[in-house]
């Protein structure tokens, strides 16, 4: 099966931190894919890494068969854990706005998804809930018809009736023949399901990474407390 993304001896450093160290990683297309640790380890700096947001201090990255630049956004949609929303638009504007930018937009899938997850289309989003706006922003990222998916901590701080819906989106949304989806979360009891392979993150570094199906046979328990037992 073809990788959708490689990274080899990848670093990255900041100012006063070193947020990479050294991750070799090679990501099969058509999964779902969990990206695991506590705060601090990495995800975040992988995640906007693939997306081209950042580049590493050295080693080498490819998304897609290509390495990612400015243009990475054709090819990859990614859902950031800051909240980007104008709260002066209802929802339908914010769709309608962030479909102007994508060519691949999907706005039969948008109404579909606008639907399942019980939005008023004409509700300013500054009266949403945080549990509502996530799923705007969800709807925002899985309306592109993209092969690659980042979702950055999709269920942070939000209600349990939001995380169920988010997650059952997840999974009848995505389609293995023509997608993967790499999320980070601490939601990983709720997560577990829909998960394929999964990489536990520490200090910059990989810990693990396996087919979840794998690691719960090795380890002879579920994710969540393969994590208490990585991160104890």
């Amino acid at each position: 099966m073809e990788n959708i993304v490689e990274l080899q001896d990848i670093h990255k450093r900041y100012l006063l931190k070193h947020a990479l160290r050294g991750v070799d990683l090679q990501l099969r297309k058509g999964r779902i894919i969990g990206l695991l640790g506590p705060n601090g380890s990495g995800k975040s700096t992988l995640l906007k890494m693939m997306a081209g947001l950042i580049y590493p201090s050295s080693g080498t990255i490819r998304v897609n068969g290509r390495e990612p630049d400015v243009e990475n956004k054709r090819h990859v949609a990614y859902l950031p854990e800051i909240d980007h929303l104008y709260g002066w638009m209802t929802v339908t504007e914010t769709l309608q706005f962030i479909s102007g930018f994508y060519p691949d937009w999907q706005p039969e899938k948008a109404a579909e998804m606008l639907m399942r997850m019980e939005l008023d289309a004409n509700q300013k989003v500054r009266h949403l809930s945080k549990g509502l706006r996530a799923r705007l922003k969800l709807i925002a990222a899985l309306s592109r018809k993209v092969p690659l998916v980042l979702l950055d901590e999709p269920f942070s701080g939000i209600d349990p009736s939001s995380r169920v819906k988010i997650i059952r989106s997840i999974i009848s949304e995505f389609r293995s023949e023509e997608q993967t989806i790499i999320l980070s979360t601490h939601s990983v009891n709720e997560s577990e399901p829909m998960l394929d392979d999964v990489i536990f993150l520490q200090q910059g570094r990989v810990h693990t990474f396996d087919t979840a199906e794998a690691l719960r046979a090795e380890y002879g328990c579920s994710l969540e407390l393969i994590w208490e037992k990585v991160y104890a």
